[in-house]
């Protein structure tokens, strides 16, 4: 990572604390949280199932996608329900954002 001359000027502890607030990250965001390449957070920015919107992807989105790449389930039933209901909740043209995307868009609505 401290050798990527596109991640140099990204400062980590900024990065950490727009996960923690919640934000959305950029690629180069990403890239440095992640601990991968800028080209390689690139690559995973155009794969068709990962959840970017708009050029930035929210951390949270990412973790779920990852666990579904990796075949994790969700072992807390609740959580479950509580997702099932947030989604059934949002307006049907958030329905093909990543959740949290789709969760901000159906709180200004």
């Amino acid at each position: 990572m401290a050798h990527d001359k596109q991640l140099r000027n990204v400062e980590l502890d900024q990065v950490i604390e727009k996960r923690r607030l919640d934000q959305a990250l950029n690629a180069k965001e990403f890239a440095v949280l992640a601990g991968i390449s800028y080209s390689a957070a690139r690559t995973w920015f155009r794969k068709p199932s990962f959840p970017v919107c708009c050029g930035v992807v929210f951390w949270q989105d990412f973790v779920r996608w990852r666990n579904a790449q990796a075949g994790f389930q969700n072992t807390n039933q609740s959580d479950c329900e509580n997702q099932e209901n947030k989604v059934q909740a949002m307006p049907k043209n958030a329905m093909n954002f990543p959740m949290r995307a789709a969760q901000l868009l159906a709180q200004a609505g």
